[in-house]
């Protein structure tokens, strides 16, 4: 009988069967026992994970973890330090601006909030953290589009993802040079201004170099 899982189904088996790996490679016969698993089920899951890199066959044919892993683990440390790295540049930036401050990073062809920490103010932009909003919209979503900064270091834009909301961002970039995240400062049309950038750029822009120096090199 297989071992009862947490109710996802397939994802959560897969889970079993990357779990079973930790220890080192496995053949078949080792997965089986070690997961509770069918023959079956356990060579379809993990010939799919084969086919994703999650899981490799050493040179005696045997189930181990793959090379991906490491890439995905790299990103997640990555993330985990860049947040560390910027929480207080960002509530430093809040406190100063009196706005609503968050850091975006690259989700595939989107963009995630990563940290958004909202404005003292009644009125004011709340952007949840974990949100995936699109690339080429909005100051952050252009700055991680890669537009031109021009000499001021950052963009702005007006009601351009939403209405009555303007913003002006800034990127950080890696110890190698590259692209990595957006901070923004964005708030409601009345406070703000329509020229955000005016009002909030250098400061932004300060903050954004302040987390580049601090991010931890991976």
């Amino acid at each position: 009988m297989e071992r009862s899982v947490g109710g996802v189904g397939v994802l959560d088996k897969c889970v079993v069967v990357l779990d079973a790996l930790i220890d080192g490679p496995l053949a078949l016969a080792g997965l089986v026992e070690t997961t509770g698993l069918s023959r079956a089920t356990a060579f379809r899951l993990a010939q799919a994970l084969v086919a994703h890199g999650l899981v490799r066959r050493d040179g005696e044919g045997r189930f181990a973890l793959g090379g991906r892993l490491i890439e995905l683990g790299r990103h997640a440390e990555a993330s985990f330090g860049l947040v560390e790295s910027a929480l207080a540049h960002l509530r430093a930036l809040r406190d100063a601006t009196g706005e609503s401050t968050q850091l975006y990073v690259p989700h595939g062809g989107s963009r995630l909030c990563l940290v958004a920490l909202d404005s003292p103010h009644e009125l004011r932009t709340i952007v949840a953290q974990g949100a995936v909003l699109p690339l080429g919209r909005g100051s952050a979503g252009r700055v991680l589009a890669g537009a031109d900064l021009g000499a001021s270091g950052w963009i702005e834009s007006v009601e351009e993802r939403e209405p009555g909301v303007a913003s002006v961002s800034a990127p950080v970039v890696g110890p190698t040079g590259d692209l990595v995240a957006a901070v923004s400062v964005s708030g409601p049309l009345d406070r703000i201004s329509r020229s955000p950038g005016r009002r909030h750029g250098a400061a932004v822009v300060a903050t954004a170099s302040a987390i580049s120096a601090a991010f931890p090199a991976f």
